[in-house]
């Protein structure tokens, strides 16, 4: 299936309600299932990747496949590799060349049994669940926070606890921020120090939960504000003091021309001027908004420099090519000068068709930071549209809401 999305109008006003967080509401998944006493979660993810956890942690079966869920494939390797019991789990295809060698010989290391069924250090894996013994690991921070996020998770309830030592520059910190600020919520003390996490064997307390409003998910109607002519949005569900570390969103779109006002849990949009030519940003705390501002820049014509990206290209496809290939579409000549740096000069070539087609390389994500370029481009066609339901499922009908053409094209 394919969506073309255009809009008459750049004037963009409306009221959006955004889902809630899937990365809040799976840690708290993984919490409760490690909890010995039940709670309530308020107002949880319905994207694709937590539909997917919660159903392998309801299930009773030994074979599990959690599709393009990166998130769910750590955390549940984590728990499982803990859990008495025998268990094959596996994803898509691009699942099983994402490398997850580094957690599972962390795991390993501490005395877990997982072993690799195909490709070494990738999906499927079979897992032995053991009683854990030891309580140390040095594992490579520089790859994916979700490998240590996982291995934080399952920590309390580790026999002797667990002592994390990250060795290289830790990418995505704000994550793992994240989940220690969760477990702190469940009654969960730490120690970080310098390199060093330190967690010792306690329980998680049995407490509610209200899952917070997706701040990755607000990039895209930033994004929407920054591209129209005056525009004004209202989120309406949206705290300004967030956990999640996506939401310096409000600051970097500020540099580049949208003013935010919070009032109680909302946030208003407001479209101002701004002097910004060049935009310079590291992202390795941020990597998942890479996508939404190297699209808007572009087309606000603002050149930028991205460093930080290595961990684009173990995602759901490799984003740093991704975003190469579809702005090259539109004239945009993006190149790699190092490894994870992304850099535009401003320099911009004719389109090379008046109908583009975005390739969303089954990356939700594409699809999100690309379709709201209707505003400066008159057909934007959208490959896959389907895709946005692993994080935002009433994407396509808020665009409706705030006055975008929506169509199925054949």
């Amino acid at each position: 299936m394919k969506y073309k999305i255009s809009i008459k109008k750049q004037f963009v006003e409306g009221n959006i309600f955004l889902p809630s967080s899937k990365s809040i509401s799976n840690r708290v998944l993984i919490i409760k299932a490690l909890s010995s006493e039940d709670f309530k979660i308020s107002g949880l993810s319905k994207s694709d990747d937590t539909k997917v956890l919660e159903k392998a942690l309801a299930s009773n079966k030994n074979f599990i496949n959690i599709g393009h869920a990166g998130t769910s494939m750590r955390f549940l390797t984590a728990l499982l590799a803990q859990k008495q019991g025998n268990w094959l789990i596996t994803g898509s295809s691009r699942m099983q060349n994402r490398p997850i060698k580094i957690l599972v010989d962390a795991l390993n290391q501490i005395g877990a049994n997982i072993e690799y069924l195909n490709k070494k250090g990738y999906p499927p894996l079979r897992i032995k669940g053991k009683k854990i013994k030891s309580n140390y690991i040095e594992i490579d921070g520089s790859v994916s926070s979700q490998y240590i996020s996982a291995l934080l998770l399952i920590a309390p309830v580790l026999p002797k606890g667990l002592i994390l030592s990250l060795k290289k520059e830790v990418t995505s910190k704000p994550y793992l921020r994240l989940t220690l600020d969760i477990m702190q919520h469940f009654g969960i003390q730490y120690s970080w120090d310098d390199n060093e996490i330190s967690i010792r064997k306690q329980e998680y307390f049995s407490k509610n939960i209200e899952i917070e409003a997706d701040w990755s998910s607000a990039s895209y109607l930033y994004q929407i504000v920054a591209l129209s002519k005056n525009g004004r949005l209202v989120i309406k569900n949206i705290k300004n003091k967030s956990l999640q570390g996506d939401a310096i969103t409000e600051k970097l779109f500020n540099k580049i021309g949208v003013f935010s006002q919070f009032k109680k849990n909302k946030a208003i949009l407001i479209q101002k001027t701004t002097n910004c030519n060049y935009f310079e940003f590291n992202f390795i705390e941020n990597p998942d908004l890479a996508q939404t501002f190297a699209v808007t820049l572009c087309f606000l014509g603002i050149p930028f420099k991205f460093k930080g990206l290595k961990t684009l290209k173990i995602k759901e496809t490799n984003r740093i090519d991704a975003l190469k290939n579809e702005l090259f579409k539109f004239g945009f000549e993006l190149s790699e000068p190092k490894e994870g740096m992304l850099k535009w000069n401003g320099k911009k070539n004719k389109p090379k068709s008046e109908n583009i087609v975005i390739k969303t390389y089954n990356d939700h994500r594409m699809a999100l930071a690309f379709a709201p370029i209707a505003l400066k481009f008159k057909n934007v066609i959208i490959d896959n549209p389907e895709v946005v339901s692993k994080s935002y499922p009433n994407y396509w009908n808020d665009l409706k809401t705030l006055g975008f053409n929506v169509e199925i094209k054949t």
